[in-house]
């Protein structure tokens, strides 16, 4: 069994980005998308909006969940995504 430490730092390795949907609910306006630069925003035909992207730690994330409390928008999930590495190309007949 791994302990709390060993899996916080497989987490944070730096090789393996933290990838975050955070939904909230409505679709945010143009002016309030540019409030999250950097993540992909789409509007869900469910009328939530989702918010995806790279999150470099959890202070950024902390300021992202802020950034949805001073809009006055409800919070629907975050949900950190698992990335899974790119398979290495090996040598010919590998």
């Amino acid at each position: 069994m791994r302990t709390v430490a060993e899996r916080r730092s497989q987490r944070t390795d730096p090789d393996w980005p933290a990838i975050y949907e955070i939904r909230v609910e409505g679709h945010l306006g143009h002016a309030m998308t540019g409030w999250f630069e950097g993540l992909s925003v789409a509007l869900e035909d469910d009328g939530d909006t989702l918010l995806t992207g790279a999150v470099v730690d959890q202070a950024a994330l902390h300021g992202l969940l802020k950034r949805v409390r001073d809009l006055g928008v409800p919070l629907v999930s975050v949900n950190r995504l698992e990335v899974r590495p790119t398979p290495r190309r090996t040598e010919e007949g590998d």
